[in-house]
Formats: C-alpha cells, sequence, structure tokens
C-alpha cells in the first residue's frame, strides 16, 4: 500500500511511524519536516498528505502535528479525505469500520511507540463496514465533500 506521511515536526515518533510502515511492507510517501525542503507547517503538509490521497496517488495517509488536531482540521479540507484523529487502538478500529476513514491523524505529543503499533495494527486491521447506517453516514460525508446539501432529517 501506497501511504503519505506528514509531520510538521521532526520528532522520534514520527520517524518510528515512517520506519514502522516500512516494516510492515508499504510504500511511504513523507511531506512537511519529513520531507527535506518541504513546508513543514501543519496546515500546509496536512493538506499535501491529505491530497495525494484524494488524488488516488495514495491508498491512506497518517497526518501528525503536536496534538494531531490541526493535523485532522487541515486533511479535512480536502475532497474525499475522511481524517480520524486516534489516540488509541479502538479508535483507529472503530474509525476504519463505522466511518471509512481514509486518513488517520496522531498527535506526536500523545503517541508512545508502543501505542503507535497498537494504533496502526488496529487502523490496518480495520475496514469498512456494511451496516446500512454507516453507509449512509459516509455517502451523506461525502456529498457535503460536493457542496450538496443534505436530504431533509437532522442536519
Amino acid at each position: 500500500m501506497r501511504i503519505s506521511v506528514s509531520s510538521d515536526m521532526d520528532e522520534p515518533v514520527a520517524r518510528a511511524l515512517v520506519a514502522e510502515l516500512r516494516t510492515r511492507g508499504h510504500e511511504v510517501v513523507t511531506h512537511g519536516a519529513l520531507h527535506p525542503g518541504a513546508d513543514p507547517q501543519w496546515a500546509a503538509c496536512s493538506e499535501a498528505a491529505a491530497r495525494d490521497v484524494g488524488a488516488g496517488t495514495a491508498d491512506q495517509a497518517v497526518v501528525c502535528c503536536w496534538t494531531g488536531t490541526g493535523a485532522s482540521i487541515a486533511a479535512n479540507k480536502v475532497p474525499g479525505v475522511r481524517a480520524a484523529l486516534c489516540t488509541d487502538a479502538y479508535t483507529a478500529g472503530g474509525a476504519r469500520r463505522w466511518n471509512d476513514a481514509n486518513v488517520l491523524a496522531l498527535s506526536l505529543r500523545l503517541t508512545s511507540e508502543p501505542l503507535l503499533k497498537e494504533i496502526l495494527d488496529a487502523w490496518f486491521a480495520g475496514t469498512a463496514g456494511e451496516d446500512a447506517e454507516d453507509r449512509e453516514n459516509v455517502d451523506r460525508v461525502g456529498r457535503l465533500d460536493a457542496g450538496r446539501a443534505s436530504s431533509g432529517g437532522d442536519s
């Protein structure tokens, strides 16, 4: 799998993330502080990684910043991206299953190397669920990307 990775800081957990993904056999494309000469600002590098997913040049992305919040916000502005900020394995698995998330957002401050491996295990083990309600919600998010108003009901 081709995975784009961004980080606004060259932190040990960001380097461990890249190494772990490569160990698992993924092709890794780096952005931000992990790529010499690239813009390391969280909004810019998260956007770059997310655009790889939106354009189909990467299967998934992992975006990182100090809390993970800014990286997830920036990534979610890219059409076709469903980024989830995950601080534990359960959330990562649920993001894949219930939300069909295609971008994982991580906190450089909160994610230890052992926790990183647990989150990645759950993320890669998870697949999009077939539950009709979950699919309806993911489809609604797709309509939001396309700028189409929702069809009645709660907003």
